[in-house]
C-alpha cells in the first residue's frame, strides 16, 4: 500500500508542520507537571504526525526520546516547530515536551568536559591532507586522492573503530565532517558545532549556533590576515556564520533569508575571497495543514564577503516575486511561484568562473523552468548564466502525499523529484568537460557546461520517488561515477488498534558504475540484504565516498560497506548500529546512515550515523577508523 492511500484513512486526526530535515532537528518537548496530562496534548496534538513516522517524515515518539527536553521546549518556543507549540500554553509546551523525552526540566546534567584536549592551543594551518567542505574539493567530486586520503585498497579491510564521539541530546547525527589542519570539525542537530584532534577524536573547542546544523563546514584562510583561518557554515534558520577556525571565536554571523522557512543545508563553498551560500525554502510540509498560506519561500544562492560576512550579491532561483493566487478550500490565501530550494553544496568552476547549483521542485503553481533543474550563476554577478532543467512542471508539496485535507495540493501534482546532489565537474578524456548530477527521479544525467547544459547522455540508475531515485550524492574518479541508489520503500503491517507502515526490508539499495565519457553501466552491486534487524531498509540513500580502487556506501540499514571499484565486490561490511562508549564521557549509538558521506583523510575514515526520520534508525555518533585502529 502507498503512503498516499493509508494517508487517506480517518487515523489522521491533525497535521504537524514538518519537513524530513525539520523533522530531525525540531523535537517536540515532553512536560511531567501533575495538573496537565502531556500525553493527552501529545494524543491531540501531535500523534497524527509522529506516530505514522514513515508516510509524514517526522521522528517517531521512541526517537524522540533522545533529545533532551530543553531542546525539545526551545523547538517549541522559538524553533522549527514554533508555529504548533504557538497553540499550547507554557505549561502545556513544557507537559508534552516532558512526555516526550521522560526527562524533566532543569533536571539534566551539566554539559560534561570529558573528553576536552589537553593542551587547546596547538596551531591550526591548512597543512596536511585534508577532505574540506562538502566534496572534497571545488567540483565536488567526492574523490580523494592517495596523496590525500593514505588509504590503500589492500588495507581497508583492516580498517577498525579508533574513536567514538557522542553528540548529546538529539537522534540524528547528518552534518558531515571536515577534516583540515589534523582537525575534524563538525556541526550536529544539538545546534554545537565542534573542533575535535583528528587523531584521538578530543575536543579543541565548541560553538553554540543559533538553530540547529547540517552543513558541511568549509575552512579558509581569512582574506587580510596573515595566518588566520575561518570556518564557514549555516543553520536552520538560515543564518551563515564564520569562525575563528582555531579557536571557535565568532567572526561574524548573517541572516542570508528573513523567510521564516528558510534554511540552509547545503554545505557554504568558498572561492576568491567570497563564501557563496545556498538557500533552502522549506514550506513543502507546512502545507499540509489546510489554513497555512502556501507558499512564498524560494531557493537563493548568497555571495559574502568571506572577512566580514557582508552580502555581495543574491539570486533567486525563481526570479518572480510570489504573487497571491486565490484561496484553497479552507479559506487561507495561496501564493506562488515558490520552491526551487537548492539542497546541496553549489559547484565552483574555476574556468569559467560559473557556479553550479540543483534545485528542488516548486511548491505551488505556476510551474517555474528552474525548478527541478541546473543552474548557472556567474561569481562575479550573480547572474544567471544557463538553466537546464530536468523535469518539466513538478508543482508539489506534502499535503499531496500525507495530509488528511489535500485544499493546499496543487492541481496535476508533481512526482517530487528534487536535484538533492551536488553536480560533478570533470574533464574527460576527449577533452571535453561534463557536470554529473543524479536526480530523486533515480536519473543520472551529464551535461556539457560549455554549451549551456546540454544533455550529454542519461542513465536510469532507479525506481525515483519522493524518497527514492539518487538522494544526497555520488562520487567520481574521473573514469566512472560510482551511484547509489536510495528508493526507499514502505509495507503495511497489521496491529489490533489499526495499520502502519514500516520500512521495507526488500525494497531498494543498490551501487552503479557508470562510464563518465559515455553513461554505460560498468557494473552493478545488488542491494544489501536486509533481514539481521526490524523495520529495516536496504536502500542506500547517503552520500557516495570514493578513494583509488575503492567505493564507501552508507546504508538506511546502518552498514556501512567498502565495495571494489573495479567490480563492486565488497570488501569491507561494518554495522555501525550498536552503542559506543565515547571520547567525551558519553554513550551513544549508531543507526541509519543517510545524507553525508563517509570522509577519508590520512588514513583514516570518519562518518556519522544515525538519521531518526521517516522511521530510520535513530543514532547519534561520528565514528573514526584506523588501519587495525591504531
Amino acid at each position: 500500500m502507498s503512503p498516499k492511500t493509508w494517508m487517506n484513512t480517518n487515523r489522521l486526526r491533525r497535521l504537524c508542520w514538518l519537513s524530513c530535515a525539520a523533522a530531525l532537528l525540531s523535537v517536540l518537548p515532553q512536560s511531567g507537571f501533575a495538573q496537565i496530562d502531556g500525553a493527552a496534548i501529545y494524543r491531540g496534538h501531535c500523534a497524527a504526525c509522529h506516530d505514522n513516522s514513515a508516510v509524514t517524515r517526522a521522528p517517531s515518539p521512541e526517537t524522540l526520546r533522545a533529545l533532551s527536553v530543553e531542546s525539545a521546549l526551545r523547538s517549541l518556543e522559538s524553533g522549527t516547530m514554533k508555529q504548533q507549540g504557538s497553540s499550547l500554553s507554557d505549561l502545556e509546551r513544557r507537559a508534552v515536551a516532558e512526555f516526550l523525552t521522560g526527562k524533566k526540566i532543569g533536571q539534566e546534567a551539566a554539559p560534561s568536559t570529558v573528553g576536552m584536549c589537553a593542551d587547546r592551543k596547538d596551531l591550526f594551518s591548512l597543512s596536511g591532507a585534508a577532505w574540506n567542505g562538502w566534496g572534497a574539493d571545488l567540483s565536488n567530486s567526492r574523490f580523494q586522492p592517495p596523496s590525500q586520503a593514505g588509504l590503500t585498497p589492500s588495507q581497508v579491510p583492516r580498517l577498525r573503530l579508533k574513536w567514538a564521539f557522542a553528540f548529546p541530546g538529539t537522534f540524528v547525527a547528518y552534518g558531515q565532517p571536515s577534516v583540515v589542519g589534523g582537525r575534524v570539525f563538525v556541526p550536529s542537530a544539538n545546534r554545537t558545532v565542534y573542533a575535535l584532534n583528528a587523531q584521538t577524536g578530543c575536543i579543541y573547542w565548541s560553538f553554540v549556533s543559533d538553530a540547529p546544523s547540517r552543513t558541511a563546514i568549509t575552512i579558509a584562510a581569512l582574506p587580510g590576515t596573515k595566518d588566520r583561518y575561518a570556518a564557514f557554515f549555516g543553520d536552520q534558520r538560515a543564518n551563515a556564520y564564520g569562525l575563528d577556525a582555531a579557536t571557535g571565536q565568532l567572526l561574524w554571523k548573517v541572516q542570508v533569508d528573513s523567510h521564516p522557512r528558510a534554511k540552509i543545508v547545503g554545505g557554504l563553498a568558498y572561492f576568491d575571497g567570497r563564501i557563496f551560500v545556498p538557500v533552502t525554502a522549506g514550506e513543502e510540509a507546512p502545507a499540509m495543514d489546510s489554513h497555512y498560506e502556501c507558499c512564498s519561500a524560494r531557493g537563493a544562492i548568497v555571495a559574502l564577503d568571506a572577512r566580514t560576512g557582508s552580502q555581495i550579491w543574491k539570486t533567486y532561483t525563481i526570479s518572480e516575486e510570489p504573487r497571491a493566487m486565490g484561496k484553497n478550500a479552507a479559506g487561507a490565501q495561496m501564493w506562488g511561484p515558490s520552491g526551487a530550494s537548492i539542497w546541496s553544496a553549489p559547484t565552483i568552476d574555476i574556468e569559467t568562473n560559473l557556479i553550479y547549483a540543483g534545485t528542488g521542485d516548486n511548491f505551488s503553481p505556476p510551474a517555474t523552468d528552474t525548478s527541478d533543474a541546473v543552474i548557472a550563476f556567474h561569481t562575479e554577478t550573480g547572474q544567471v548564466a544557463w538553466v537546464k532543467q530536468l523535469t518539466r512542471a513538478d508543482v508539489f508539496n506534502m499535503a499531496c502525499e500525507a495530509g488528511p485535507s489535500k485544499a493546499s495540493c496543487p492541481e496535476n501534482a508533481g512526482p517530487d523529484f528534487d536535484l538533492g546532489c551536488s553536480p560533478i565537474l570533470l574533464k574527460l578524456t576527449n577533452g571535453k568537460r561534463a557536470l554529473l548530477v543524479g536526480q530523486k527521479s533515480g536519473m543520472i544525467h551529464a551535461l556539457d557546461p560549455d554549451h549551456n547544459g546540454e544533455v550529454l547522455w542519461q542513465f536510469r540508475a532507479g525506481h525515483g520517488g519522493a524518497l527514492g531515485g539518487i538522494q544526497w550524492g555520488s562520487a567520481s574518479d574521473g573514469q566512472k561515477i560510482y551511484v547509489a541508489i536510495s528508493d526507499i520503500g514502505f509495507r503495511r503491517k497489521e496491529f489490533t488498534t489499526g495499520q502502519k507502515l514500516l520500512l521495507d526490508p526488500t525494497a531498494g539499495g543498490g551501487l552503479l558504475a557508470l562510464d563518465v565519457a559515455t553513461g554505460e553501466q560498468v557494473w552493478a552491486a545488488p542491494p544489501p540484504s536486509c533481514a539481521d534487524r526490524p523495520n529495516c531498509s536496504p536502500a542506500q540513500s547517503a552520500a557516495v565516498s570514493a578513494i583509488a580502487g575503492v567505493v564507501f556506501s552508507g546504508s538506511v540499514d546502518g552498514h556501512l560497506r567498502a565495495y571494489s571499484a573495479i567490480d563492486g565486490t565488497v570488501i569491507w561490511d561494518i554495522d555501525t548500529a550498536q552503542e559506543y562508549r565515547t571520547v567525551n564521557g558519553l554513550t551513544a549509538r549508531g543507526g541509519s546512515m543517510d545524507g553525508p558521506g563517509p570522509v577519508i583523510v590520512n588514513g583514516m575514515l570518519y562518518v556519522n550515523s544515525g538519521y531518526g526520520g521517516w522511521g530510520g534508525l535513530p543514532g547519534n555518533v561520528l565514528l573514526a577508523f584506523s588501519v587495525d585502529g591504531e
